[in-house]
């Protein structure tokens, strides 16, 4: 249970197997270190999806005990400034390694998907990839695109979800890929999913990220070449002056500039989220709980010497 008794409330939208009137959990800060020992993976198709979506929970995860790590699943060569697709591709990934430590995690993986093209590459691939790195790093706990979220165009993020979503059980079978058994790998699979999305979702948990919003907002600043955040305050406030005008609420020099723009425009929804549930700041999600059918707390308190 999270610290206090979650709040309960009913939003249209939905969530779970059988109802579309929800009940949402709000997910507070916890003290201490109550997820010490457990593994998270935050994985994103481009590398400015975990930092827009999901920074301030993964910053809270990771504030709270967990250790993380951030798997990139397409080369990113498609978006940005650069002088050449490669160009483009190189200064991705150097803002991504950025963009990771600032939030604190670990390691950064890079499969190297092709960009806007993913839908034609076999998914069965993908999955046994993500398989093998579940397996290898013990991770509990995702984060990645809602695979049943509505309305999203951009083919790189429903086919990252569904290689995700099949991987994250198939990793738990010990019929799926045992010649890593032979590797010395055991089976393990995320069972704990926060899926995020930028259109409509069933959301049941909201989580508040209000203690951890200024390092969401440096994470951000980390994506210069594309996302909505980088250098894009400090691009404002130069062409302004070029025209003879200021914008107050960007400040007298560029980081200030960059760290405004991104609370204010980039991460705005963040604010307007947070404030519908009573918060300062908030993300949203369809969040999965891991597999409990009863039976080990059945056999607990049932179970009697032979």
């Amino acid at each position: 249970m999270y610290q206090g008794a979650p709040t309960q409330e009913f939003v249209s939208g939905g969530t779970g197997s059988v109802s579309y009137q929800p009940t949402v959990t709000i997910e507070r800060k916890q003290s201490g270190k109550p997820h010490k020992g457990k593994k998270l993976a935050a994985i994103q198709p481009h590398c400015d999806d975990i930092p827009i979506f999901a920074g301030g929970t993964i910053a809270k995860l990771l504030d709270e005990g967990y250790e993380g790590v951030l798997i990139t699943m397409s080369d990113d060569s498609m978006a940005g400034t650069g002088t050449s697709i490669a160009d483009i591709e190189l200064k991705n990934e150097k803002d991504t390694v950025e963009m990771a430590r600032r939030l604190g995690l670990k390691e950064t993986y890079f499969l190297n998907y092709p960009n806007h093209n993913m839908d034609a590459w076999p998914i069965v691939e993908m999955r046994a990839r993500l398989v093998f790195l579940f397996r290898l790093l013990k991770i509990d706990t995702v984060f990645v695109y809602d695979p049943s979220a509505l309305y999203e165009r951009n083919p790189d993020h429903y086919t990252t979800a569904r290689a995700v979503e099949a991987a994250c059980w198939m990793a738990r079978s010990e019929w799926d890929y045992p010649e890593h058994f032979k590797a010395g790998l055991t089976t393990h699979g995320p069972q704990e999913k926060y899926y995020y999305a930028r259109g409509p979702q069933l959301v049941n948990r909201v989580v508040d990220i209000s203690d951890y919003f200024e390092t969401k907002v440096y994470a951000n600043m980390a994506n210069v070449t594309q996302g909505p955040a980088g250098n894009l305050g400090a691009e404002l406030r130069a062409k302004l002056a070029k025209q003879g005008k200021r914008l107050p609420l960007l400040g007298n020099d560029d980081d200030t500039a960059n760290r405004q723009y991104t609370r204010t425009f980039a991460l705005g929804r963040d604010k307007s989220r947070g404030q519908a549930h009573g918060l300062q700041y908030a993300e949203y999600f369809h969040h999965i709980a891991p597999d409990d059918d009863g039976i080990n707390d059945y056999v607990t308190k049932n179970a009697v010497s032979l």
